[in-house]
């Protein structure tokens, strides 16, 4: 399946607002067979989150954060995953 990089501008967050979005993301997930959250990475110095995801399309990563409320800036499809194990 796709692998999809999203860039989020959210400001600045509590831990609390965090979890809110978070829980408000599991939740459409789970009415959401084919997009799965991998990770995601917040900077509170840029005021922006950066997730990772699998999903069939970038239409069903905008229709996820449509339904949860999330922002989207920027959404790249993955072409190659790289790890420095690749090179050892």
């Amino acid at each position: 399946m796709p692998r999809f990089l999203i860039e989020r501008t959210v400001g600045t967050l509590t831990p609390e607002q965090i979890e809110a979005g978070s829980r408000r993301s599991i939740e459409v997930l789970s009415g959401m067979s084919d997009v799965v959250w991998i990770r995601s990475y917040y900077s509170d110095a840029e005021g922006k989150i950066y997730c990772e995801y699998e999903a069939p399309n970038m239409e069903a990563i905008r229709e996820h954060a449509r339904r949860a409320g999330l922002p989207v800036d920027r959404i790249l499809e993955v072409s190659l995953e790289l790890s420095p194990a690749m090179f050892r």
